[in-house]
């Protein structure tokens, strides 16, 4: 078989290969759905930024405050958003950090350990690509000045 058939064909197969592999990411909510869900008492939000963050910019009205960046990794982090739902890992859980970075990744690993409902505020607190932000939005925050 002459040389350029077997670079086309290995080429067809890693590209076949990774597109198989396709988006991991999960399912996702805009700043206002996750704040109408929430209200709604529909949906957990769960700030998941560190301390310094929420004093700074406040969180979300009504989030659980949740830090990933937990002593032992994501499993602890894992461990407390199950502590915080009451073992229901049924229960819908919004994502939010700073600019959706983070949340993508707990997501996963929330989704990995059995979490069923996960949804992802992509656009965050401070705004990315997928939106404005909460902030930027004008959507309700507590301030945080013990956390």
């Amino acid at each position: 078989m002459p040389l350029r058939y077997l670079s086309a064909i290995l080429f067809a197969t890693v590209f076949l290969a990774v597109s198989a592999c396709g988006d991991e990411r999960g399912p996702a909510l805009d700043a206002p759905q996750a704040l109408a869900l929430a209200q709604d008492g529909k949906l957990v939000l769960i700030d998941i930024r560190r301390p310094e963050e929420w004093r700074q910019t406040g969180v979300a009205s009504g989030a659980l405050r949740i830090n990933m960046a937990h002593p032992r990794g994501a499993a602890g982090f894992v461990s407390q958003v199950e502590a915080e739902l009451g073992g229901d890992r049924d229960k819908p859980i919004g994502l939010i950090c700073r600019t959706g970075n983070r949340t993508t990744r707990m997501q996963q690993a929330l989704r990995e350990a059995g979490f069923t409902q996960v949804y992802n505020i992509r656009e965050g607190m401070a705004g990315s690509s997928a939106g404005p932000g909460w902030i930027a939005r004008g959507l309700p925050v507590e301030p945080c000045r013990n956390c």
